[in-house]
């Protein structure tokens, strides 16, 4: 397939085009920058130029492509307001993508986030939420999965080498603080995905998934948030202590949430085996 990616020079679309490429596809990669176009062709894809924001550039590129996954977000988590911009930009270019390829057969696999689910482990049957923070998010994924899109989601923490997702975050105001920090008494438990195997199932997604679909990229059904913090502390020389949720300003409430997930229904139907270091594994990779 010759499919479009968007996101293509992040953490996990880096993974994805690698994986792609590795597996008999072409790749199209949205750039928005000279850096980011050149290191998609360094990766062997042909860059589109363009930002989310460029729905015409958007629309074309899905319209030319055998198929698209869509991982693009702004991750503009400094404020309220910030994050609702993100959450509009991204709802904007992800129905534009799903209009192109409505009625095509062609398949759009969109990213989202595992549904929290109280007192047990989440499940690919149950509905992200449509509120909170991000539940724009939510509504426009279930928007478009009525238009014959699939959707991998992802959990709180998708990790390489240490860096990425919540725990990324955490490790970043560590740094910015002098503390390893965590919310509440740090119990609640977050779980996880290495980006190298976050990407074999978008791949499978891609190749395989009916419309309509969801599916959980869940290595790590839950760690626990202290024992995560306490491996940042160690590895950055800082002491490790419970803080404000408002450290986390707009995602506070999400941080201090319990939140397991599991894999079981994705990785019967689909096959997917996560193969490479969980989390408190990989978090060992962290240099001060």
């Amino acid at each position: 397939m010759r499919v479009f990616v968007t996101g293509a020079t992040g953490l996990v679309g880096s993974a994805v085009v690698a994986e792609l490429l590795g597996n008999g596809h072409s790749v199209l990669a949205l750039a928005r920058s000279d850096a980011s176009a050149a290191a998609a062709e360094k990766a062997g894809a042909e860059p589109v130029r363009g930002a989310l924001a460029d729905l015409d550039v958007i629309r074309a590129a899905a319209a030319k492509a055998d198929g698209v996954i869509h991982l693009a977000f702004a991750n503009a988590f400094s404020s309220d307001e910030a994050l609702a911009n993100a959450v509009a930009e991204e709802t904007a270019a992800l129905k534009a993508q799903a209009e192109a390829l409505v009625g095509s057969g062609r398949p759009l696999v969109t990213v989202s986030g595992t549904p929290y689910a109280p007192g047990r482990a989440s499940t690919e049957a149950d509905p992200v939420s449509i509120d909170g923070p991000v539940g724009g998010r939510g509504r426009t994924v279930a928007e478009v999965l009525e238009l014959g899109a699939s959707a991998v989601r992802l959990p709180r923490t998708v990790h390489n080498n240490g860096e990425g997702g919540f725990a990324g975050l955490l490790t970043n105001i560590a740094r910015q603080t002098g503390v390893s920090g965590y919310p509440g008494d740090g119990t609640q438990r977050w779980p996880a995905v290495h980006a190298l195997d976050a990407a074999v199932l978008f791949r499978l997604a891609l190749e395989n998934a009916q419309p309509g679909t969801s599916w959980h990229a869940v290595a790590d059904e839950g760690v626990p948030v202290a024992d995560i913090a306490a491996v940042i502390g160690r590895r950055l020389g800082l002491p490790v202590e419970s803080v404000p949720e408002e450290t986390y300003g707009p995602l506070g409430p999400i941080f201090a949430t319990d939140q397991p997930s599991s894999s079981a229904h994705t990785r019967q139907a689909l096959g997917w085996e996560p193969k490479h270091p969980g989390l408190l594994a990989d978090l060992e990779n962290l240099r001060n």
